[in-house]
């Protein structure tokens, strides 16, 4: 029994909170399909490679982003006929997640590379839009009830970095008092530190890291 040519792809939605608002990293396709219009990263997948190997290698190769810089997993997949005009492509989309990531460079197949505010983006090729807006609501929901928040911090963090963090992916402003005292009373969420910083400007703040919880309890609701 004969089967129709399928092709496997790999989409990355690469997020970091830069000037207090959620970023996405987009690139410029430099080749048709889509020519000059903006996308998420990604690439074939290769005949040696699985797929988390072939999403690490297309953020190191598009991106200049280096492995192992960034928090990365898989969202959903892809495969409605027709989402790609050159044959039937089926695609993995990945979520990955880092604090205060380099501009990025553009690789081979692509024009440009640039860091967009997910409040603020350009019409996107392919299916690009749904693969974004499934991976930013997985992020939203995941800041409820998991430390994924701490993914966009550097290793030591004060609470009102973490708080910025959360009102840039939710949207929406927390009151200071109130989320100080969720995320210190989740069990195993942070660490102290035992250490201070002047960075947020005032009194000195104390520096925590991420505690060893998987998993919050309570939640942190929107």
């Amino acid at each position: 029994m004969s089967h129709p040519a399928l092709a496997v792809t790999v989409d990355l939605v690469v997020l970091t909170v830069r000037a207090g608002a959620l970023h996405v990293l987009l690139v410029e396709r430099g080749e048709e399909p889509f020519l000059g219009r903006w996308a998420l990263p990604g690439g074939f997948v290769r005949p040696d490679e699985d797929l988390p190997g072939a999403a690490a290698r297309e953020l190191a190769e598009e991106t200049g982003l280096p492995r192992g810089l960034v928090h990365l997993e898989q969202v959903a997949t892809y495969g409605a006929p027709g989402r790609d005009p050159r044959q039937r492509v089926v695609t993995v989309c990945y979520l990955a997640l880092a604090p205060d990531l380099p501009v990025p460079r553009a690789g081979t197949d692509a024009a440009d590379a640039r860091w967009t505010p997910v409040a603020d983006l350009p019409d996107l090729a392919f299916d690009h839009e749904d693969l974004l807006a499934d991976a930013v609501e997985r992020a939203r929901a995941k800041l409820e009830y998991t430390p994924l928040a701490t993914a966009f911090c550097p290793a030591e963090f004060t609470v009102a970095e973490l708080r910025r963090v959360y009102e840039a992916v939710w949207g929406t402003a927390l009151d200071p008092r109130n989320f100080h005292r969720k995320v210190t009373g989740a069990a195993g969420f942070l660490e102290p530190t035992g250490t201070t910083t002047t960075r947020d400007g005032g009194r000195p703040a104390g520096l925590f890291r991420r505690g060893p919880a998987t998993t919050l309890h309570p939640p942190l609701l929107r």
